[in-house]
């Protein structure tokens, strides 16, 4: 397929693009090639490149400066998507879009699934939500997947975070009250290839809402003490658990945001792995590449 992806050049669009390469021919504008935002350029856009296959990974994720900033974040998140789904259905392709964890409140006490209720705390997961919804009254042929706590060696995000902070001081202090799932982008690229190789007919009769998840449920604290030990700093770095009124943030994050992907997984024929094998892998890529 010729697969074209917009945010090519965050954390999961690199490793989606490494993923799918070889086996598809992909097209990895920049952002000021590809401005999902300008809805006549994203058209244009779409239309020359002809895809058969578009992956949305194009978002605004500053959680907590959404909150000053939300014109900035509808924009992207819900416009911007809306754009490219208006764009993907009148070139006649299909849209892959990443949504998050971040569209419920945190009150449930197991692991959510499509149908659960959704109510955002944030700006981040109002604009998301919003975006969910623009690709789905688009028309458009599309794949909606929600993923959460996602981490890997590229861009910006908490395993990295730890892991420089690490290096830098004695003591962390992580908030333990938070709960999810960390995914692994190697992973996330994993599932996606293997839920698109397939005629492009039985994807479309496949659209939808779909939870994309590692298994297993960690907090933030775990996760961090996880990283540490893993990249065997722990002789010399101690992460202490504290509760999230004591790290106050502009955002409110939910309490418990595990995702269950056996929808996912059961419909695309995908094996999700332990969150913790998945960051043994991240870490010995990152030590190969060292």
């Amino acid at each position: 397929m010729k697969i074209l992806i917009a945010g090519a050049h965050g954390q999961l669009g690199l490793a989606l693009a490494r993923r799918l390469a070889g086996a598809h021919q992909l097209l990895a504008p920049g952002r000021g090639d590809f401005d999902i935002t300008n809805r006549e350029r994203c058209a244009q856009a779409v239309a020359d490149a002809r895809p058969d296959l578009v992956l949305n990974c194009a978002a605004y994720t500053a959680v907590d400066r959404a909150e000053s900033e939300r014109d900035a974040a509808f924009a992207v998140n819900a416009a911007g998507a809306g754009n490219l789904a208006s764009a993907c259905r009148d070139a006649g392709a299909t849209l892959v879009h990443f949504s998050t964890d971040y569209v419920f409140d945190g009150a449930a006490g197991q692991p959510y699934v499509e149908s659960d209720r959704v109510a955002p705390q944030s700006v981040y997961g109002a604009s998301k939500l919003a975006g969910e919804r623009a690709v789905i009254d688009s028309g458009a042929d599309h794949l909606i997947l929600r993923l959460s706590w996602v981490y890997g060696n590229d861009g910006g995000n908490f395993y990295k975070t730890m892991l420089r902070l690490a290096a830098e001081r004695p003591t962390l202090r992580v908030v333990a009250d938070q709960w999810g799932v960390p995914n692994y982008t190697a992973d996330l690229a994993d599932a996606v290839a293997i839920a698109i190789n397939r005629p492009r007919a039985e994807l479309a009769k496949l659209a939808g809402l779909y939870h994309l998840s590692a298994t297993g449920t960690t907090n933030w604290c775990e996760f961090a003490r996880a990283i540490i030990e893993g990249a065997g700093m722990a002789a010399h770095v101690t992460v202490e658990a504290i509760s999230t009124s004591e790290y106050p943030t502009a955002a409110k994050r939910p309490a418990f945001s595990a995702l269950d992907g056996s929808r996912f997984a059961a419909t695309f024929g995908w094996n999700p792995p332990d969150w913790r094998d998945s960051l043994q892998r991240c870490l010995a890529a990152r030590a190969s590449a060292a």
